[in-house]
Parts: C-alpha cells; structure tokens; sequence
C-alpha cells in the first residue's frame, strides 16, 4: 500500500527519536512517504496533493487534533467521496487527541502504532460522518470558505477559551489542563452575555430558539477530555449520525457552576440537563446567527469572529484505518 506519513514536528508528545521509530515501523508494511509540515495550512496542502495524484491509498496523520483536522480538509477538498479518496490514519501526538481517542485508538503513539499496523494487516476500517461548516449566504460570512470538522466545534463561550489557550501558548506556555481551567475563568468573567445570549439556532421548519449563550456542535462522544476523564456534552453523538448540539440559555454563577459538575460527572448515558439547557441530536443541517461577533473554532483551532455559521453533517464521509 502506498502511503503518505503526514508528521507535525511540533507535536507536543513526540520527539525525533520517536518519529523516527514510528517511521521505521510503518515503513515495513507501507511503501512510505514522509512529510513534514513548515507552516499552519501545510498538511492540508500535502493531503490533498496525496488526494489528487490518484496513487495515494493512505495518509497516515501524526500530530495533534489540528494536524488531523487539516488533512481531513485535504483529502476531502473535492467533496467526500469515500470509494474514491485515500484513506485516513491517525498516530495521536498532541496533547488532547480526541478525535483519535473517540475512535478507539490508544492515547500512545508507541501503542497506537502498533494498533495501526495490526488494522492494516487486517483489513480493519470503517467509514465515519464529519461536519461541514460554511458561510451563510445572505450574511457578512458568506464568503467564508468550507471546513469540515472531526469531532466539534462552538461558536462563543468554548471558542473564546480555546482562543485564550492559543494566545498563552503563543507566549511559551505549555498546554496543560491547569491552562485550560484558568483561561475558562477568566473567560468566563469576562463574558458579557452571559444572562442574555446573542446566539439563534434556525434549523429548516423548524421555529428558531434564540438567546443562546454557549454553542457546542459535536460529531461524536466523548467531546473532549480532562485528563484521562472523558466529557460527554452530548452522549448521544456518534461517527454514525449527523450533529448534537448542545447549548445554555444562561450563564450565572450558579448555573455556570451546575453544567461545569455536570459536564464533569457526565457519562455516556446522562449529560447536562435542566432548564436552561437545550440539547438536539442527529441534526443535518442547521445554522446559528449571533447578533455579535463571536469566537469561533473547530476541532479545537480557534478561527477568528463569526457571526453567522451553517453546519451540516455528512454520514459516510471518509474511510478511517481503526
């Protein structure tokens, strides 16, 4: 099988020395082709340059959620097609690895290699959904170009943490959970909607539900994880359906502390619940609108402010190794 190994060299849990050992593994089954990335965009660019060539059959990814967001966009630059694009490989290198992770994939790139190899030897693989969000047309952002998601994204509250962890990690931090905590209070004091939120969701025939708060769309469970914690915002989520979403009405002090503890304690049966708190499964097709300008991310890249973002899930979009 010809392949195309995809390395992020800023991966935060590998080193040389262990890239180095992967490559030699993969390279015993694989007629292999390394690459490493030199700038933001660059592994999009390599993905859908394997895409496009024909030969291609597997783009393996090493690196965190964002180096396996970009190849996702790669791969499917021409539309998803999963019959007739490379299929895709996941060795976990950041420091979260969710999308991996919710595959079943293990949190280790020794054992994840391993694991790959053996679903290569196999044959293993199934096919999953992404999501797919865009401009809206009409809007100020309709210009704004497509980008498929793996596993969630969020216009507002989470986006506006995981856009404060970007900018500490700019400055020489390194991303830990205790990170994280911090920039969720700080962003939390200062959110200036939290009793009131800009935020609509409009879904076709359906009425909108205005005044929304916080906005996490999700494309499987867990949504992310805390540590070795997993955290299920919408446990009903899945690579089988289309989008969850899950969103607040409100966001004082003490409902703020209420859907932290439940998020905290959630399962893959129960998530948060309550009267200010709004939850939908299998949507297809949706669009949320905010009377502001709001933090936006995907996969955990923050992407600047949208006020305006059309979602769509897409069942069977790409062939995973697994």
């Amino acid at each position: 099988m010809r392949a195309l190994l995809v390395v992020n060299p800023s991966a935060t849990t590998t080193s040389a020395r262990t890239r180095d050992v992967l490559v030699h593994a993969l390279a015993s089954d694989l007629k292999l082709e390394v690459a490493t990335t030199e700038y933001r965009g660059h592994a999009r660019d390599l993905a859908r340059r394997a895409a496009e060539d024909g030969n291609t059959e597997l783009v393996v990814a090493l690196g965190g959620d964002g180096t396996v967001n970009e190849v996702v966009n790669g791969l499917l630059s021409g539309g998803p097609d999963p019959a007739d694009r490379p299929r895709l490989a996941v060795v976990p290198g950041g420091s979260t690895n969710v999308f991996a992770r919710a595959l079943g994939l293990p949190n280790d790139v020794v054992e994840a290699t391993g694991a790959l190899l053996n679903a290569l030897r196999e044959g293993s693989e199934r096919t999953v959904g992404l999501g797919l969000a865009s401009g809206t047309p009409g809007t100020d952002d309709e210009g704004v170009p497509e980008r498929w998601f793996t596993f969630c994204a969020g216009l507002g509250f989470d986006a506006g943490v995981i856009g404060r962890v970007e900018q500490q990690r700019e400055r020489g931090k390194r991303s830990t959970h205790a990170l994280y905590a911090r920039q969720v209070m700080r962003q939390f004091m200062g959110e200036a909607n939290r009793r009131r939120g800009t935020i609509t969701l409009e879904r076709p025939g359906e009425d909108p539900v205005e005044d929304l708060v916080v906005s996490i769309i999700c494309n499987t469970s867990p949504w992310t994880y805390f540590g070795n914690r997993p955290v299920y915002a919408t446990p009903e989520a899945s690579f089988d359906t289309a989008l969850d979403l899950l969103a607040f009405t409100r966001l004082s002090t003490p409902s703020a502390t209420r859907h932290v503890a439940q998020l905290m304690t959630s399962t893959p049966e129960r998530g948060p619940r309550g009267k200010h708190v709004v939850g939908m499964h299998d949507l297809t097709a949706f669009t949320l609108h905010s009377q502001v300008p709001l933090p936006f991310q995907m996969d955990g890249d923050h992407l600047g402010l949208r006020t305006s973002v059309t979602f769509t899930g897409v069942r069977r979009a790409l062939r995973v190794i697994v």
